[in-house]
């Protein structure tokens, strides 16, 4: 389903691979012939994830379950209070990603997330701008998954560079490749700045294809030819890892201090 051109349910398979600096070009030369930059081209993207205290969701995600879900509220670019924003459900079942989102100013967003405030009382104190875009069961989703959870909070920030690709033949088949991902723990508004620890080594990308059935022949000779495989990685996951090592390596500086 789409508004004003942008999709706000769907459902596809999404493949990751970490792809090396010395492998990216060559990859990018072999894509080209099937691939070319989407309308969107280069975009940074900042996105605030939302958990319990206990970081249960992320927990659950990282011991791949059959079903895993996140909510997060994503931008792209930098936001100021009007900013066009996304509050996003996205669910995994039996490798297939389901992800449903409305657009709301940022600030109203963030306060709905933060604060619970229902997004009627929200649209009629706020919404003007009627380009902005809700829809009354995605609302449903969202509030069922807040409500079934009871105590969400901002959890991690993870803010990236993405370049995006679409199939020349098929507009549907997309590839994405992010760099410079970075994750952090405090100041937890997207607004604050695109700063934070790095996820990936220096010059490496996370390649995404985004499919809604199998493979294409041609994409998979040429993963094969540069011996790029698939990975299991979650941005998400593996900030609270590195968050995981680095408050261990806080208490045993505490435990000899």
């Amino acid at each position: 389903m789409a508004n004003n051109g942008i999709i706000d349910s769907f459902a596809r398979i999404e493949l990751k691979y970490r792809v090396p600096a010395s492998k990216y070009e060559a990859l990018l030369q072999k894509l080209s012939d099937y691939v070319e930059p989407d309308e969107y081209g280069e975009t940074k993207i900042f996105n605030i994830y939302y958990d319990t205290p206990d970081y249960r969701l992320i927990r659950k995600s990282i011991s791949k379950p059959v079903y895993k879900e996140k909510i997060r509220l994503r931008t792209y670019r930098m936001p100021k209070d009007t900013t066009g924003a996304f509050i996003e459900i996205k669910k995994k079942y039996a490798g297939v990603v389901y992800k449903r989102r409305i657009t709301l100013p940022y600030s109203i967003a963030k306060w709905h997330l933060d604060y619970k405030i229902p997004f009627r009382e929200m649209e009629n104190r706020y919404l003007d701008d009627k380009s902005f875009f809700t829809d009354a069961q995605i609302e449903k989703e969202i509030n069922s998954m807040i409500d079934n959870y009871k105590t969400l909070i901002p959890a991690m920030v993870i803010i990236y560079d993405r370049t995006a690709y679409r199939g020349i033949e098929d507009p549907d088949f997309r590839i994405t490749f992010d760099r410079d991902i970075k994750w952090r723990d405090t100041d937890l508004d997207i607004s604050k700045g695109a700063y934070g620890t790095n996820l990936l080594n220096k010059g490496e990308r996370l390649m995404e294809i985004k499919i809604a059935g199998a493979m294409p022949i041609e994409i998979a000779r040429i993963l094969s030819e540069l011996k790029i495989y698939k990975s299991s990685y979650s941005k998400y996951g593996s900030g609270y890892l590195q968050l995981l090592e680095r408050e261990k390596y806080e208490k045993g500086i505490r435990k000899y201090v």
